[in-house]
């Protein structure tokens, strides 16, 4: 199994939720109702059209690079139900 890294750039659009398309895999496009679950469905939508070019022997775009022992700094969605009877 191969890992690689990707850039993908999320709006939110004032229809509501989140949309998220890829920098640099052309097609990938992924919606969804919060950040995290529009990530999830990015990875998915560009884990198969990452298959697809390994399938038919396309080269990889190539600003994908493996993910062999590179490090990110990288940002993630936290969601937060406040509970406002915690006290420490």
């Amino acid at each position: 199994m191969s890992e690689y890294i990707i850039s993908i750039k999320i709006e939110k659009p004032e229809e509501g939720g989140y949309l998220a398309t890829g920098n640099t895999l052309q097609g990938l496009i992924a919606q969804g109702r919060s950040i995290a679950e529009t990530v999830e469905i990015a990875q998915d939508v560009a884990r198969k059209l990452i298959e697809s070019y390994v399938e038919h022997g396309g080269p990889l775009p190539y600003e994908i690079e493996s993910s062999q022992n590179v490090m990110q700094d990288v940002k993630i969605p936290i969601s937060v139900t406040a509970r406002r009877d915690y006290h420490p």
